[in-house]
Order: C-alpha cells, then structure tokens, then sequence
C-alpha cells in the first residue's frame, strides 16, 4: 500500500517585536504567569487543519492530478527497470516536490475561497502582512489566505510512504 502524507518542517516563526516589559512583582503578590512559547509551522498548520482543512481541501480539489503524478512516476521507474537501466533507490521522491510546487500554486491562487467557510479570511482581505514593516496598515494590499509570512506555504512538504 502506498501512502502521501501532507505535513509541514516544524520551523519556530520568529517574533520581531523587541519583548516586552513586565512589571516586577510587588513582595507577597503572586505573578500571572505569561506563555512565552513560540509557534511553530506546525501549531500553526493544525490551527488551519482544524479549522479550515486547506491541506484536506488541497488534496479534494488535486487528488486526481496527484494520482496520475504517482501513476505517471510508477511507470516511469517499471519502465527504466524493464529497459535495464538503473531504478532510483526512491522512484518516487520527485513526487514529493511535484505535490509541494502544486500545493504552492494552490494557496497563491486562493482555490478554497468560497469553498470553504471564512475563506478568504478576514486578515487576507485586509492586508495583514507580517512581512511589512507595519503588518496592520490600511494602505496594505490584499494577500492571499494562509500566505502571511510564507514560512507555513513554504515549510509544507510531502512524500510517499510504503514505496
């Protein structure tokens, strides 16, 4: 049996806000306690999964492309192995940067605007871009959904198990 598998690198997104201050605690008060931890591409892309399943949706919007990719490359390697030339140890690893460069195209054209609920979602139609100096600016463009900083669209990776 062979199975894709959709994830992402697990990537720290950096904050470029400097820290802020926090205002020592007075003798015999407690101190609320502040979560420090970063978020990573893959809290995020389970934050997306739950809530708007892009990664799901790609895979029902290009399944069946992504079926003839795999067939395309099974007969490819049957082929070189019939022929007597050499068989890659993974015939199908180019699979994997074929899935990754679609997916890509997928967010940039924004394919799950209407089909999914809050898609596009609100911080794309305004312009929230964490690559701009001011991320919340009303002179913003547009962007696409879930193309913010583009570590998540770029961190995304795919391969084949059980080949």
């Amino acid at each position: 049996m062979i199975e894709l598998v959709l994830g992402v690198v697990d990537l720290p997104y950096s904050d470029p806000s400097p820290p802020k201050r926090v205002a020592r605690p007075r003798k015999g008060r407690k101190t609320r306690g502040r979560k420090s931890k970063v978020q990573t591409t893959g809290d995020v892309a389970t934050i997306l999964e739950a809530k708007y399943g892009v990664m799901a949706g790609f895979y029902e919007l290009h399944g069946q492309e992504i079926v003839e990719d795999l067939t395309e490359a099974m007969a490819e390697a049957i082929e070189s192995l019939v022929s007597g030339a050499p068989v890659a140890q993974t015939p199908l690893a180019g699979l994997g940067d074929k899935v990754q460069e679609r997916f890509k195209d997928f967010l940039d054209r924004e394919e799950l605007a209407g089909v999914v609920a809050g898609v596009p979602t609100q911080a794309a139609v305004k312009g929230v871009s964490h690559r701009r100096r001011h991320p919340y600016a009303k002179g913003n463009p547009r962007r696409p959904s879930f193309v913010d900083t583009g570590l998540y669209e770029s961190s995304m990776v795919a391969w084949v198990e059980g080949a």
